[in-house]
């Protein structure tokens, strides 16, 4: 008898199977639900990374809402130091009450002047005259919601 083998490849030839046909389909299963398994582990991986981007964009959006509401502040406190300046540099008294519109690259500022007379005493109960209590107060809008800011000073003027 001969035994028949594949020169070409160099390979032994066939031989019966010691692995019954029951256990292979186990195998076969048991392959499959490993595939399975990691198919479920990919589909929860790109849930955790769909969410992990959403709550990083959340935080992306909510700083720059910080950045633009902090350099529209910095532009309503440029705003009310140069009025104060100004009032502090004139020679007269200052008008009772002023409102001035200042348009902004944030829209605009609605800027108030109120000038009372500051009832000061000394410690012997004199009254100080000369010393009025300037208030400056912007008004502006930040979508839609009204906004605010306010300063008060005194200034002296003789006479």
């Amino acid at each position: 008898m001969e035994n028949w083998g594949n020169e070409i490849f160099n390979t032994p030839a066939l031989r019966p199977s010691n692995i019954p046909i029951m256990a292979a389909k186990q195998i076969r299963r048991r392959a499959r639900s490993r595939c399975a398994f990691a198919l479920y582990e990919v589909l929860i991986g790109v849930a955790v990374f769909a969410f992990g981007v959403i709550a990083l964009g959340r935080a992306v959006e909510n700083c720059i809402n910080a950045s633009t509401i902090s350099a529209e502040e910095n532009v309503v406190r440029q705003i009310l130091s140069d009025r104060m300046a100004q009032v502090q540099a004139a020679s007269s008294v200052p008008d009772a009450e002023k409102e001035f519109k200042i348009t902004t690259s944030y829209g605009e500022i609605t800027l108030t002047q109120k000038t009372t007379p500051a009832a000061l005493t000394e410690p012997d109960n004199t009254l100080i005259t000369g010393i009025n209590l300037v208030t400056l107060t912007a008004h502006w809008a930040h979508a839609g919601v009204p906004q605010s800011k306010q300063i008060q000073f005194y200034v002296y003027r003789a006479g």
